[in-house]
Order: structure tokens, then sequence, then C-alpha cells
């Protein structure tokens, strides 16, 4: 027998005997698939396997079968997995208009929760929180894992103080901020502005310090996208680009792992824009990221900038990061249901007081976050105390068209081929159409 041939006898007996410890392993169980891009990475680190872990051990009667998807490729992927055979019994997916659109492959959980909670169901999680996953009858088609804000921006104090910088507060010095930094051949407000999610998160702090009512109502259909208040959004957007208030060639950078990995993990930009998720900088495992956030005398800021000089600094916006979703298709509805409901209460528990992947969805719980610098305990309080008392409204557009509409005119002005006029002449044509 030649070499190959013994290699491929030699792969084909560990894979039956892989394949028969698997059979033994689950052998009279449930067992539930489970896919999602957040909150975990294919790492064998990830807070997911510990929760899964512990899920499986409280509940031995079912396996959970996880499966992760980068997030460039998720959406779609999971809208031809869910239209095929091959859907998971459980998934993740993003607030706004990806959670609306998928409506007919997410179960009414409904009865599930009035069974699961009863008369504390509309005490369980924090009130936007039901609105983020529900429709306009009430129904509930999903779970909230955690809240997210979008609109910050973040500082290493100690860089910006190297160039003669402080923390800017409004746009003006803003400008003033990043014209001095490109003097001294450092980087300005960095932003991932090839992933459109990040250019609309921003944008829509923008708007809504110029009028949060005209960003909702043109959103809602309500106003219109060519008022003034939008126009002056988008001014001040595109002349992010034109004044050097971004870093060049900001279009051609992506977030993850390009822009995030400069401020996290090297330590080499001053500034860049990224929401509230950005505290797991405090918490991950990463001898890089650690090195930079745990240095001698480290301060970093998170921050908020008054766009339209009125002397108070944007909102932010909010909405359910994850929001975990259950198959109509599923053979295994009630194990599945159980898992999510194990998510959002032992699961939300780790993924919030260890590893800050999320702010807290549920009203009940106590924000306990282990092992926090003071560092990250000011950004936290920051962050939490903007959450309470400084919400525009939802982030993110609900209306798929209308939200790939803004997003593409974003991009456009960002690469100076339509004026702010002309963007908001284009959505408000898109937002016509629209059945809301």
């Amino acid at each position: 027998m030649g070499k190959g041939a013994c290699f491929l006898l030699s792969m084909v007996m560990c894979m039956s005997l892989l394949s028969g410890c698997e059979q033994k392993a689950t052998e009279g169980k449930t067992t539930i698939t489970f896919k999602t891009w957040n909150p975990a990475d294919s790492g064998p680190d990830s807070p997911i396997y510990r929760i899964i872990d512990s899920f499986e051990k409280e509940n031995p009667d079912v396996h959970v079968k996880y499966k992760f998807v980068r997030s460039d490729a998720y959406q779609e992927h999971m809208r031809v997995e869910l239209i095929g055979e091959n859907g998971p019994d459980v998934y993740g997916i993003s607030a706004g208009s990806a959670f609306d659109s998928f409506r007919i492959f997410e179960e009414d959980l409904t009865p599930y929760c009035e069974r699961t909670w009863g008369d504390e169901l509309q005490d369980k999680f924090l009130g936007q929180c039901m609105d983020y996953v529900s429709d306009a009858d009430g129904k509930i088609y999903g779970l909230p894992l955690g809240l997210t804000y979008a609109g910050y921006m973040w500082a290493d104090v100690n860089m910006l103080s190297k160039y003669g910088c402080e923390v800017p507060s409004n746009y003006e010095n803003l400008q003033a901020t990043c014209l001095k930094l490109r003097e001294n051949g450092q980087y300005p407000l960095a932003i991932g502005a090839k992933d459109s999610w990040v250019d609309l998160d921003l944008w829509m702090s923008i708007a809504a310090d110029i009028d949060r009512n005209a960003l909702y109502d043109a959103i809602d259909g309500k106003a219109s996208f060519e008022s003034e208040p939008i126009i002056e959004s988008f001014r001040i957007w595109q002349d992010c680009f034109n004044n050097g208030v971004f870093q060049d060639n900001a279009v051609k950078m992506p977030i993850y792992d390009k822009v995030n990995d400069m401020f996290q993990r090297e330590g080499s930009i001053p500034m860049f824009v990224n929401g509230s998720w950005a505290m797991n900088m405090y918490t991950v495992g990463d001898e890089k990221t650690r090195s930079v956030f745990d240095r001698e005398g480290a301060e970093h800021r998170a921050f908020l900038i008054d766009w339209n000089n009125d002397g108070k600094v944007s909102p932010v916006t909010a909405n359910a990061d994850v929001i975990l979703c259950l198959n109509p298709e599923s053979r295994q509805k009630e194990a599945a249901f159980r898992f999510m409901a194990y998510l959002v209460n032992e699961g939300q528990e780790v993924l919030v007081n260890q590893y800050l992947e999320y702010m807290p969805s549920r009203a009940d719980m106590e924000l306990n976050v282990q092992g926090l610098s003071e560092d990250g305990e000011k950004n936290l309080e920051f962050i939490i105390e903007n959450g309470k008392t400084n919400v525009a409204g939802p982030r993110g557009i609900k209306y798929e068209d209308l939200s790939l509409s803004v997003c593409d005119a974003l991009k456009k002005m960002a690469l100076g081929k339509i004026t702010p006029k002309e963007a908001a002449g284009k959505v408000q044509q898109v937002s016509n159409e629209l059945h809301r």
C-alpha cells in the first residue's frame, strides 16, 4: 500500500472515530444549532464557548452546535441558509433594516416569552429594548442580547498632549486639532469609512445633533430629507473628508481590523470613531491590546462632539446590538428558546460584566464589570450616563432600501461625486417610493 493510500486510510479511521465520539457525546440529547457573527469569533478563548458549556451543564438534555460566520459575509450567508433547509435553530441578526427584512425567518416569540417570564416580561428588559424587537402590533420576534450606543469617538489623551492638543469638544476645535495633528505627520480623526454601518452611525449622530426630529421624521416619512437640517448634516459629513478631519483614503479603510487595530493594538493613532462596544478594549485578553491599555499612565477617553456649535454635544443612537431569533422551521423550538433565554440571562452576565461586549439590555441586571481599570471605569460611566440621558433615538434605519440609499449617498459625498443637496434629493426619491 502506498503512502498516500495509508494516509487516506488513517484520515478515514480518525474521522470515523471522531464521528463515533460525537454521536456518543450527543446520544439521547436534543441538538440545536446556533449561528452568529457576534459575540464571538472563531478563537477558542471566545466567551461564547464558556456560555455554551455552562448551559449544557445546566441543561444536560440539550447539545448546542455553534457556528461562527464572519460579519462581512453574514447577512447574505444567513439569507441563503434560511431560504434553504440548512438554517440554524437560533441565529443572531442586526437591529434595524436587517431584523425587519428577515421577518419571514423569525418565529413569533410572544407566547414563549409569556410562558417563561409571565407578568415580569414587561419589566424584564429596558423599555426601549422591546420596541427594537417587536412589530407594530407588539409581537416579539427576537430577544435583545445587549444594547449598544453609537456616535462616540475615542481619544488617546496622552498622544494628543504630545502634539499640544486636547480632546476636542466641538466641530470648530475638532478641525483645528486635526489640522495640527496633520502638520505633525499624524493621523487626524480616523474612521473606517469603507464600512457603511460606520458611516451611518456617525452621520446619524451629526444629524440628530442638528435636529433629531427632522432626522427621525424623515426616516418615518413624516418629513423630507431635503429639509435644511438634513442637508446641513450632509454638508458637515462631506466637509469632514474635504477639510482633513478624516484621514486620507478613509473610504478605503475598514474599521476591523485596520483602523480599530491602529488605536487598540498598536496605539499609533490619537483618535478614532467607534461605539460603546469599543469598551471591550479594556477587557480582551489580547497581549498587544493589554500593552496599550494597561501601560503605566495610560489615559483614553470616549467623547462626543458638538457638531453644530450650539453648546450641546451630539446625542447618541441606541439599539440592540445582536437580536436572537428563532427559526420558524426549527424542529427543536422549546429547547432552542430555552437556550435563547439563557443567553440573555446568564450569558449576558458574562458578556457584559466580564467582557463588556455590550451594555445591558435587561432592566434587572446589575452592572458590575470585573477587573476594570480606573481609566475604563471613567469611560464606562460616561457611556452609561449618555445612555440614560442623551439618546436621540434608534441606531440605524429600519427600512432596508432607505438605509442602503443613505449609505450610498454618504459614500458618494465622501468621494466628492455628489453635493449634499443632490444627496438629499436622491434619498428623498427612495423615501417617496417606500411602503411604510
